[in-house]
């Protein structure tokens, strides 16, 4: 059963399956050294979601978050202090435009303290933030902490902002995101590079940030 109305062969399910298909194909080439072919799968699996959300009429801020969010998958597809710097750019602008698209559809700020569960969440989400900039910024040279600082701020401001709504699939895939930078954080910065663990900490990386992706893509699209 697809997701939106019509078969496979209709715009918007084609559109996601080939999104799907090239996320699934990534995980096959994580390790795969840096090549343009490289390069075009891991930026199309976020690419076609943008595409995704323009077809299905999006709000302009998910669109524009997605396509920032492929411009970041390319940067850092590639190696180098310049790529990363690009990414982090990329991807806090795209923050940027998530935290304004939930806190304009959300209830409020008000809302993390008043119902209890949020409150909870809330707390988490800022103490978790905290521990990884407590163990992250020593390790990160001096040119990337201020950079990292702000990067971190933005994705948890992106948590509180997915808190406001109402809407689980977002919440879902702000909280997969925040897990998916923290696990990228800790393979590029504290984690030696002939580690064991770095090739399941790239696989990890990369489902739990396609599946925030997608389900914040659709939890927006579909609701």
């Amino acid at each position: 059963m697809m997701p939106f109305p019509g078969g496979i062969e209709e715009t918007a399910n084609a559109t996601l399956l080939f999104s799907f298909a090239a996320g699934v194909l990534y995980l096959f080439i994580v390790e795969a050294r840096v090549s343009l072919a490289r390069t075009a799968i891991k930026t199309a699996s976020i690419l076609l979601l943008a595409i995704l959300s323009a077809v299905r009429g999006g709000p302009f801020l998910l669109t524009a978050g997605l396509l920032l969010s492929s411009l970041g998958d390319a940067f850092l597809s590639r190696n180098g202090e310049r790529a990363f710097m690009g990414g982090l750019a990329s991807f806090l602008v795209a923050h940027l435009c998530y935290i304004a698209l939930f806190s304009l559809a959300g209830g409020g700020y008000g809302l993390l303290l008043v119902d209890l569960w949020r409150t909870v969440v809330a707390v988490l989400m800022a103490g978790f933030m905290l521990a990884m900039m407590i163990v992250l910024l020593p390790r990160v040279g001096p040119s990337l902490r201020g950079p990292v600082l702000a990067y971190g701020v933005a994705i948890l401001m992106m948590g509180l902002s997915a808190l406001t709504l109402d809407n689980y699939w977002i919440l879902a895939g702000a909280i997969l995101f925040m897990a998916s930078d923290a696990i990228l954080a800790a393979e590029r910065f504290l984690t030696s590079g002939v580690s064991p663990n770095r090739l399941a900490m790239r696989i990890a990386v990369w489902m739990a940030y396609y599946a925030a992706q997608l389900t914040i893509t659709l939890g927006v699209v579909l609701a």
